[in-house]
């Protein structure tokens, strides 16, 4: 292996796109044991590695030397083989300091508090202090003399201004969870999330709609790739590459997740779109049908609307789970604030904004199979799709013309 990345386990990584977009080097990815770990790096068969959960800092003894940066951060995430000698750093502290810098967050004098204790918090905590922090608590499930578990924080540390998430709670495949609510924090004025699959965390979610700024841990990734890069290569890269690399990868990864009434033209219009950018399309009424052998109207007249809903959420967050695709989903699947989240978490939601008289009945959709019922559904549910939706897109003559519009307005969100 030339260069790579090293971890207990790796199946959320997006470090191989990375990596391979900034240099024309091969990136692999090498899953180890704890057993393994010594071994490996002891043939000293690469020429660069990254290093992520669990072993930021097992490698520490390992080495032969350590950047200052790595030695009193206490954490190593990028190793270079220089002739036969390890050298270790960590890049994710320019990384999380790139990301603070994007989201435009001010931590001079405030309280910061860092959720975790582990390798990623002690780069959070060597960035507050370098940026400024009043006063900085860890915060932990188990904590120590010098720390506050979760309880305390919500007590004690309620006038936070700051919280910077370096646990891996919520991480892909465990969206659902979270480290802790915001609501005791009425003083908030970000949040930071080193977790960047998915895209947003519950956590981020929460603060989003508080009015709070927030981001994932996405821009810190692409941010600490690039320094890896200078370290592995010797070169050094343009300034606007991680802005660039941070873009194509968001383009690359968020779901265009496409809303609205029954009739609408989100299957026709969201086929266009996955032909338009080479990505699959799921149709998430379609789904259900697949994998119930049977159509939705017979699942409604067999079980019930409260069967067919239930069945919808656990589709809906089975599928946001994924990245890349083009998602239409049903006319009522944002009926569910657990839908809407599950959809926010990888995707930007886009409204397809079809005039009340251009939705026609159809026998296949029981709640919309009469006039009648397609107005009284569109007078309920247009608010809370506009609620919902990232962007409204009117539609437009025809399907071509509408996909472009949603194409563009998708863009103007990156």
């Amino acid at each position: 292996m030339e260069y790579g990345l090293i971890a207990e386990h790796l199946g959320h990584s997006f470090s191989k796109t990375i990596h391979e977009a900034i240099g024309d080097y091969r990136y692999d990815f090498c899953e180890l044991a704890p057993q393994e770990l010594e071994p490996f790096l002891k043939q000293r068969a690469f020429r660069g590695l990254n290093v992520t959960i669990p072993y930021k800092q097992a490698v520490i003894p390992l080495l032969d030397e350590l950047s200052p940066a790595a030695q009193a951060i206490g954490a190593v995430n990028t190793i270079v083989n220089r002739n036969g000698r390890l050298w270790g750093d960590n890049t994710d502290f320019g990384g999380m300091r790139a990301l603070i810098a994007h989201l435009g967050l001010d931590l001079s004098g405030r309280k910061v508090l860092i959720l975790g204790t582990g390798g990623t918090s002690r780069t959070a905590f060597a960035v507050a202090q370098s940026l400024g922090a009043g006063q900085i608590i860890k915060v932990s499930r188990h904590p120590g003399p010098m720390d506050a578990s979760y309880v305390q924080a919500a007590q004690d540390h309620s006038d936070a201004r700051i919280i910077l998430n370096t646990t891996p709670s919520g991480m892909f495949p465990k969206l659902a969870e979270q480290p802790l609510s915001l609501e005791p924090f009425r003083k908030l004025e970000g949040v930071v999330d080193a977790v960047f699959n998915p895209l947003s965390t519950r956590l981020i979610l929460e603060a989003r709609d508080r009015g709070i700024l927030a981001q994932g841990g996405l821009y810190m990734l692409v941010a600490q790739a690039v320094l890896a890069a200078e370290r592995f290569t010797g070169k050094s890269y343009p300034e606007d590459l991680t802005d660039r690399l941070y873009r194509m990868l968001l383009h690359g990864k968020q779901n265009l997740v496409l809303i609205g009434m029954p009739g609408s033209g989100k299957s026709t219009v969201g086929r266009l779109l996955a032909e338009k950018l080479g990505r699959p399309f799921l149709d998430l009424d379609e789904e259900i049908v697949r994998r119930e052998g049977r159509e939705i109207t017979e699942i409604f007249q067999q079980d019930g609307e409260a069967y067919f809903r239930d069945l919808e959420s656990r589709v809906t967050a089975e599928l946001s789970a994924r990245t890349g695709l083009v998602l239409a989903t049903g006319g009522g699947c944002i009926l569910r604030k657990e839908n809407v989240t599950a959809l926010r978490q990888n995707g930007c939601l886009l409204l397809l904004d079809r005039p009340l008289a251009q939705l026609l009945p159809t026998q296949d959709r029981p709640l919309a199979n009469s006039a009648e019922k397609i107005r009284s559904l569109f007078e309920t549910r247009m608010p809370i799709y506009r609620a919902a939706a990232d962007r409204a897109v009117h539609t437009k003559d025809s399907p071509e013309e509408t996909a472009e519009a949603v194409l563009a307005s998708w863009e103007e969100t990156l």
